[in-house]
């Protein structure tokens, strides 16, 4: 299987497509986005097991809005009962990918536990708030930068490899490695995707939250509100589709079976 390999500026066009994308049938991709949130954050409720379940269920959640995506882009119809249906097709090769993400990222916060004696790792496994002098510190923030720092192999490994095990039925260790590859190839579309999604997620927002702080100081909290729920409603389900523009794009020679 061949990647394609895009120009920096896909990058860009990645969210601007996600957005058209999101704008034929935003209220339910909306709704299935949160409804997804809600119900992972009810299953994490449960201390261990829950981030266990969660994380196991990932890459099939995730062939599930990508399902949706694509029955937008083909002017299909979305259902409520498209949330699930990720677990429809090769569910034991997507229940392995989550299994091994969830290695990798136990081992990666074990290694960052080497900064910080662990409290990065408790925090994010168990739950457990760090110690002030930890935080003040910085060996923190200093586990925390190794840890990004190992997992962004994880994350370009990850990127497609539930689409390539959901839908054409990869393994997932042949799964995760041309998710690998073809993020590698289209590195420079993924750095101007990064940076355009932290524009539209912090610089600007926080360029409007100031300035309509210091034009309406009365209600500087009103419009940090009305930003959060902004960001919420219409930027989550934007990214969403802008995944699956992403995968369109570079694996464009390729024609998943419906699922």
């Amino acid at each position: 299987m061949q990647a394609l390999t895009l120009p920096a500026a896909q990058g860009w066009r990645w969210l601007s497509d996600g957005f058209r994308l999101f704008r034929k049938n935003h209220l339910m991709l909306t709704f299935l986005v949160i409804s997804y949130w809600m119900l992972m954050a009810l299953v994490n409720i449960i201390p261990v097991l829950g981030t266990i379940i969660t994380t196991l269920c990932i890459p099939a959640f995730s062939v599930s809005l990508m399902n949706a995506c694509r029955n937008i882009d083909r002017a299909a119809p979305l259902t409520p009962q498209l949330l699930f249906s990720g677990f429809h097709d090769n569910l034991r090769s997507l229940l392995m990918l989550g299994a091994i993400y969830l290695a990798s990222t136990v081992a990666i916060l074990a290694a960052s536990a080497l900064a910080d004696d662990g409290a990065l790792m408790a925090m994010m496994l168990a739950g457990q708030k760090p110690d002030a002098e930890v935080v003040a510190s910085g060996s923190l923030l200093f586990a925390a930068q190794i840890a990004l720092l190992l997992l962004c192999p994880v994350v370009m490994a990850y990127w497609y490899a539930p689409v390539l095990a959901g839908w054409h039925g990869l393994p997932p260790v042949k799964a995760l490695f041309f998710s690998f590859v073809a993020c590698l190839r289209n590195w420079r579309a993924f750095l101007v995707y990064s940076l355009s999604i932290g524009v539209l997620a912090t610089l600007l927002p926080a360029l409007i939250i100031g300035v309509l702080a210091a034009l309406l100081p009365d209600g500087a909290s009103l419009v940090v509100v009305a930003m959060s729920v902004l960001a919420i409603l219409v930027l989550a389900p934007t990214l969403f589709a802008s995944f699956y523009v992403s995968y369109r794009d570079v694996f464009v020679d390729i024609t998943p079976t419906d699922g």
